[in-house]
């Protein structure tokens, strides 16, 4: 519409300004949301500065939608300390994106830990960024879940990676653990020393997996181990150790095995991160990469809590 003029009243004391305008600043918050929210969202900053131009005839700068979007860290923080209560299955992953640290382009890890809560929805529970995936780094996000009131967890599910698992057991030692299977089948793979055997193995673990039962799955074990062990000793010996560790889910109504045995819905939430991240390119410190993160992670969390029942609570 342009420019409108308004005629503000003269007061004996002064200093009176119509409250509604606010002198510009309602304006002022609604562009910085809406160049937060573009950036969430993953518009790139040069889409950024061409929508401004057209809709407010200036371009914005990198550093301004960065400083929009900062205004974001108190409600994302805020999240991201909220109460959790009690859930009965918690997975836990991880994947990196490139951060500037130092003035050199590093890989950061970025922790994620979810859980199925006693109603059968999931949610995200925490998130953090940084340079490493140690076991300092996985203790810290998972003492900070217990903290915040995390209780009743019957089952975790990761891989098994050296920090996370060391963490995990100083955490949660009392929990039982679930290897994922999918990355036990690709783990597999790499002990197999012929190109025409991969796909035999492949299927004698599926099939141990889709077992009916625990006793039926560790048969089927042991006649794959015997199978390959006059031929090539190092799978046998591989598949023996890792992958009891994949047959936990036997413990749990059938009707979860599928659901609490692989990393299907961190997968998704990685996939959407990335999806996101990846008109950013190389983030400029921890902190960016952070709070984009968070923002994503609590719009699929709150979606996933509104969303129909993951996991049916009464399954025996």
């Amino acid at each position: 519409m342009g420019k409108i003029a308004f005629d503000v009243p003269q007061v004996r004391e002064g200093g009176f300004y119509p409250q509604a305008l606010e002198k510009g600043l309602r304006s002022e918050r609604a562009l910085k949301l809406a160049l937060a929210e573009m950036y969430i969202k993953g518009v790139s900053t040069r889409k950024v500065a061409a929508i401004t131009q057209q809709l407010c005839g200036f371009d914005v700068s990198s550093s301004q939608v960065s400083q929009a979007t900062a205004a974001l860290d108190g409600q994302l923080q805020a999240w991201r300390e909220r109460p959790v209560g009690q859930i009965k299955y918690l997975y836990m992953d991880a994947h990196y994106e490139k951060v500037r640290e130092d003035g050199q382009v590093r890989d950061a890890a970025v922790l994620k830990a979810a859980g199925v809560n006693m109603e059968g929805k999931r949610e995200v529970l925490g998130v953090s960024v940084s340079l490493s995936e140690a076991e300092p780094h996985w203790r810290t996000i998972l003492t900070s879940l217990v903290d915040r009131g995390l209780r009743g967890v019957e089952l975790s599910t990761s891989d098994a990676h050296a920090g996370l698992a060391n963490a995990r057991q100083a955490v949660f030692g009392g929990v039982p653990w679930q290897r994922y299977q999918f990355h036990l089948q690709q783990n597999a793979q790499a002990y197999v020393p012929r190109q025409d055997m991969k796909t035999e193995v492949a299927a004698g673990i599926r099939a141990i997996f889709n077992a009916p039962s625990r006793h039926e799955a560790d048969r089927l074990l042991v006649l794959t181990v015997q199978k390959y062990q006059p031929i090539v000793s190092r799978p046998s010996e591989w598949l023996e150790e890792n992958i009891p560790e994949g047959l936990t889910v036997f413990a749990f109504p059938a009707s979860h095995r599928r659901f609490i045995r692989t990393t299907n819905g961190l997968e998704r939430l990685t996939r959407e991160i990335c999806r996101r991240s990846r008109v950013i390119g190389i983030f400029p410190n921890e902190a960016s990469s952070l709070r984009l993160v968070t923002a994503v992670v609590m719009e699929i969390s709150d979606e996933w809590l509104t969303n129909r029942v993951y996991l049916s609570p009464d399954a025996t």
